[in-house]
């Protein structure tokens, strides 16, 4: 017996072992390979190093614009016999940032856009807290420097750069070029190319290089044509999957959009030449969550109009099916927009055709010009000399030159397509704040917008991608529903937690959009049974009989006592002009004693560059006169309800 038993043949792993380890070797696979991965993108150092690349570019963008700078300083880098790459920080572990220090010459750039009050962009609000919550961190041995975009206009100016630039210095790495700040009110690209003049330079001397003296164009894409094909695997304007615009599949966000059909689109104003826009968006299935000051961001399509003269001016076939593929095969940005697609599909959804191009654009498209003056002012307009700030802000900015209207313009200017394609930038969401509640209306998304058409100084109408495309969304369009694909982005304007709490409202034009929805919010709370503050709000408009829009609802508010007070300024229907800020100060008294004695919260929905502006000057003057302040006293205790989350900003420039 006991030489039988010898003789079996146990197995030297069992089904249970061959399972688990089977397991395990597929986790690890997975772990390594999966793109959504951290490991796989943990900072990237050790490609960064295989590959030679010693400088990284990171960008906070909400609107494409950070992310356009670190593309062009990445790109710069070659100019200087070094290899950079462009990073999206929520794509990395910056916890690894230390470890650059391990590549030799290795540099950080951080491109860092200011969003909302003072508030890092989506992409960045992981980085920010990182930075926040490791006062531990040592980033001694880490070459940075860092440019600011912001405006202003805004409280905040660019306070998300300024603190990157702060937080890295008090966490030990060192700035090798000062904080540059761009500021979108002035001349935002006049701003970054007088930076980046003076920040390479400092860049070769820190580092003992040399620039090559190479200023030919540099190619960052391949055109590769498709012939064969299957059509199921072009993208038609998707942003991330394909096929998601026919498949939809929940969680919906700025990489998933759900396509919300419009079920209404009406018209607002009772007339002037102006356009104002009431539409809502049908959400019901989607899972899609918001509340009230919550914005509603929006993917536009092109005027096909545009990108029709486009085609015809460079003579191209729009519906060539093509891929423009990243010359560097280790970059994780393998195509300027989804591809493969046609020139058609990436000029109308994907890239952005209407505004007037940066100055990299133009150095970039003047070898293609076969006049030598318009080569030679192409390259002037590029260039940081005073003459060429000035041509370029007189001729492309002061004019509202697109990039149609400067081909038609520049008859000798006939670039080839995928390269126009390849230094466009992304056509981006556009923001839009929600003029409904979740708790009156939980299946639909309100939207108030007013059309911008303007005539340039060369007689061409200029129209706003966004506000014509949704004026062209009509509820049924030859018998189909149209659609808006859309996602939800949280805001911190929200109503006060206790609904006791006095708000007061001011919001002139479509600034009223977010307060359309508190005042909802609020009579839905009244007829819970709920005790609620005085509700106090202030419009403005043009004329009575035009342009007060929401007039009936806001009427009948004000009837059911949801609007304790409600107050209108029709800013020409007398001879002297009369705006929000007046009729605040003619409520002065009512305004001090809701503020300053029974803890009111302020909002300010609208324009930033004067409105915003006029409304605080007129809150520090009614502390001046009824608190017995000075100016700086006013200022600082205005200040302090900001501070306290009692003044609250929905603004835009």
């Amino acid at each position: 017996m006991t030489d039988m038993d010898a003789e079996t043949k146990v197995p030297l792993f069992s089904n249970l072992d061959l399972f688990l380890f089977s397991l395990i070797v597929g986790l690890v696979i997975y772990w390594f390979m999966s793109p959504s991965i951290t490991l796989y993108l943990r900072f990237n150092y050790k490609k960064q190093k295989q590959f030679g690349k010693n400088i990284i570019v990171f960008y906070g963008s909400q609107t494409g614009t950070g992310e356009e700078f670190s593309n062009r300083l990445s790109k710069d880098a070659q100019r200087y016999g070094m290899k950079g790459m462009a990073a999206d920080p929520e794509e990395y572990e910056m916890g690894e940032l230390a470890r650059l220090s391990e590549i030799k010459n290795s540099l950080a750039i951080f491109c860092m856009a200011t969003y909302g009050e003072g508030d890092p962009t989506d992409n960045a609000q992981d980085f920010y807290d990182w930075l926040q919550e490791n006062d531990d961190e040592d980033l001694s041995g880490l070459n940075y420097t860092v440019f600011a975009l912001g405006n202003k206009t805004y409280e905040h100016y660019n306070a998300m750069g300024k603190y990157v630039d702060k937080r890295l210095e008090e966490l030990g790495a060192k700035r090798i070029f000062d904080l540059g700040l761009g500021d979108d009110d002035g001349n935002l690209e006049e701003d970054f190319v007088s930076w980046r003049e003076q920040f390479w330079p400092a860049v070769c001397e820190h580092f003992g290089v040399e620039a090559l003296g190479d200023e030919s164009s540099i190619r960052q894409y391949e055109l590769k044509e498709h012939t064969d094909l299957n059509m199921n695997k072009v993208y038609t304007g998707e942003i991330g999957r394909l096929k998601s615009f026919e498949v939809q599949k929940p969680p919906f966000d700025s990489k998933n959009p759900f396509l919300a059909p419009v079920t209404v689109n009406r018209r607002l104003n009772k007339g002037g030449d102006r356009h104002l826009m009431h539409l809502e968006l049908d959400i019901t299935g989607s899972k899609i969550r918001y509340e009230s000051g919550d914005h509603v961001a929006v993917f536009p399509t092109n005027d096909s109009t545009l990108v029709n003269k486009l085609g015809q001016i460079l003579g191209v076939d729009l519906d060539v099916v093509i891929s423009l593929n990243n010359l560097d095969e280790e970059s994780n940005k393998k195509h300027p927009f989804p591809c493969p697609t046609t020139y058609r599909t990436a000029l109308t959804h994907y890239l952005d055709i209407t505004h007037p191009p940066r100055t990299n654009v133009l150095y970039e498209l003047a070898q293609y010009a076969s006049d030598p003056k318009d080569q030679e002012n192409m390259r002037k307009m590029a260039s940081s000399s005073p003459e060429g700030k000035a041509l370029y802000q007189s001729w492309v900015l002061g004019a509202s030159r697109n990039i149609l209207a400067i081909l038609e313009d520049m008859p000798s200017l006939r670039p080839p397509v995928d390269h126009l394609c390849e230094l466009l930038p992304r056509l981006q969401a556009r923001y839009y704040s929600i003029a409904s509640s979740s708790k009156v209306h939980p299946n639909s998304i309100h939207i108030c917008a007013v059309v911008v058409e303007y005539e340039t100084a060369t007689g061409r109408i200029n129209k706003g991608v966004a506000t014509n495309w949704l004026k062209n969304k009509l509820v049924t369009d030859n018998g189909h529903k149209s659609t808006v694909p859309m996602y939800i982005r949280k805001s911190q304007f929200r109503l006060p937690f206790k609904t006791t709490n006095p708000v007061i409202m001011i919001g002139p034009g479509t600034g009223i959009a977010p307060f359309m929805g508190f005042i909802q919010e609020r009579g839905w709370l009244k007829q819970q049974g709920k005790e609620v503050g005085e509700t106090v709000m202030f419009f403005g408009c043009r004329h009575k009989n035009e342009d007060y829009i929401y007039q009936e609802e806001l009427e009948e508010a004000e009837k059911n006592g949801v609007l304790t007070q409600l107050n209108v300024a029709f800013s020409r229907d007398q001879e002297q002009k009369v705006y929000v800020q007046h009729l605040m100060k003619k409520n002065k008294e009512d305004i001090w004693k809701l503020i300053h004695s029974d803890n009111a919260h302020i909002y300010v929905c609208g324009d930033a560059k004067n409105m915003a502006k006029d409304v605080q000057t007129a809150l520090h003057e009614i502390g001046e006169e009824l608190g017995g302040m000075t100016r700086t006293q006013a200022t600082d205790y205005i200040k302090k309800l900001m501070t306290k989350g009692r003044y609250s900003q929905d603004v835009w420039s």
